[in-house]
């Protein structure tokens, strides 16, 4: 039996090495296979689901897009193409740009075409033809190139005109009615400002009218004396009775008072011909032309207002030369000015010093106007809003938050200067620069 066992044949032991290795190679080869085909079907997913985003993109574009090689065949379109000719993208591939466009506009589209080879097209007007007629676009075109850089295409994206002129028509309405809220807005702030400043002009208005009054009812009686006098003379009275009644009436001295009479009664009618000017400039919506203008008068007008309306005393210390100049509207400088001394003389409400310092000083080309007051000054924090539209350091119902930023505008627009701070010694200081002369546009 053993005789058996040592006479079967034996394997090679390199022959089983050699299967084993051949068998490991087909499972990493099987198993490579299995991996790439992972990957394969990872990367069509990924294909397949960039292809569904892209198509979903195109589909819901409002714009036309139009990808043609570059001899201007078309290569695909997306649905707004569709819907504007009424066509397919299986009818339009293959078929030139050109035949879309409307005759009247094929010479243009031709040299679109060229130009694209050289720089990007923007906002190229055309007309496509569409199922109801010819479709204004505004039309961009972009050259398209492969990895080598080479042009190979171009992608025309196109926009119908008839929502930009409905977008711009909705702009231009917005505009005009921002432009008109802002006139409001600053007509309404001058009429506050305005409001305030009735009780001074009332009593301004007052003082030249009871003078003017005073004096009509002086004439008056002049005239009765005077129509006495020459009844008698028309009687024929003799002389010793006219000269009886010339002294028993006065009428030398009535004579003597009669210039000064008439030229106090023009003094205050001027005086309140002046104040309606003011009144007139400062409330007035009209735009008129910059002019040369009295800024010591407008300064000293707001001044005398504001004091005059004031419930509390204010101790007010002029520095303001009698002959400064400035360039601008006299009427809406007025308005800072008022704003800028009201302001201060608000901020010392309760203060036991209070006292408002004015001055001015003119240097080559600017005139710089400085108010200061006694009061807490500016929290910090706040100076940087102070020009911000509605802002207010005011209690609610005292202040519509518009002065100062009306103010800032104004200045801005007249090519001045507009600044708050600090003062050292305490209070706050507003400073106003203008222009002497008028600035040319270059």
């Amino acid at each position: 039996m053993s005789d058996k066992n040592n006479n079967a044949p034996q394997l090679d032991p390199g022959v089983d090495d050699a299967w084993v290795s051949v068998i490991r190679k087909m499972d990493e080869a099987y198993a490579d296979l299995v991996h790439s085909q992972v990957e394969v079907e990872e990367k069509n997913a990924e294909l397949q689901e960039n292809k569904q985003f892209l198509d979903s993109v195109q589909s819901s574009m409002s714009d036309v897009l139009i990808v043609c090689d570059h001899l201007g065949q078309i290569q695909q379109v997306n649905r707004a193409l569709e819907m504007l000719t009424g066509k397919l993208g299986d009818q339009l591939v293959g078929s030139h740009f050109t035949d879309l466009v409307d005759h009247r506009f094929l010479q243009k589209v031709n040299g679109l075409i060229n130009q694209v080879r050289v720089q990007p097209v923007r906002d190229c007007e055309i007309e496509l033809q569409g199922v109801d007629g010819s479709v204004p676009l505004s039309m961009n075109c972009s050259p398209r190139k492969n990895h080598r850089g080479r042009l190979v295409g171009m992608v025309l994206i196109g926009r119908p005109l008839g929502e930009l002129q409905k977008a711009y028509i909705e702009l231009n309405s917005a505009h005009a009615e921002l432009k008109l809220a802002q006139e409001r807005l600053v007509q309404s702030e001058k009429m506050a400002s305005l409001g305030r400043l009735v009780a001074g002009v009332a009593h301004e208005l007052n003082n030249p009218i009871s003078f003017v009054y005073g004096n009509m009812h002086a004439l008056q009686r002049y005239t009765d004396r005077l129509s006495q006098y020459f009844d008698a003379i028309n009687e024929g009275q003799p002389r010793d009775k006219l000269k009886e009644m010339r002294e028993e009436l006065r009428l030398d001295k009535l004579i003597r008072d009669l210039n000064s009479l008439v030229a106090g009664t023009m003094e205050g009618a001027d005086r309140v011909k002046e104040i309606v000017n003011d009144l007139k400039q400062f409330s007035s919506t009209q735009e008129s032309e910059k002019t040369v203008f009295d800024l010591t008068h407008v300064i000293r007008t707001a001044l005398h207002w504001i004091i005059k309306e004031s419930k509390q005393p204010v101790e007010v210390v002029d520095r303001i030369p009698s002959d400064l100049k400035a360039v601008g509207h006299s009427g809406q400088i007025h308005q800072v000015v008022v704003n800028l001394v009201q302001n201060a003389v608000d901020a010392m409400h309760g203060c036991e010093q209070q006292c408002l310092t004015l001055e001015a000083e003119s240097f080559n080309d600017t005139v710089e106007f400085k108010v200061s007051d006694t009061g807490p000054g500016v929290c910090e924090a706040d100076l940087s809003r102070l020009f911000d539209p509605f802002f207010t350091t005011k209690p609610v119902g005292q202040g519509t938050g518009l002065g100062l930023s009306i103010s800032y505008g104004i200045v801005s627009e007249h090519g001045g200067e507009l600044r708050i701070l600090n003062c050292d010694e305490g209070g706050a200081m507003a400073i106003l620069v203008l222009p002497i002369e008028e600035v040319s546009d270059v």
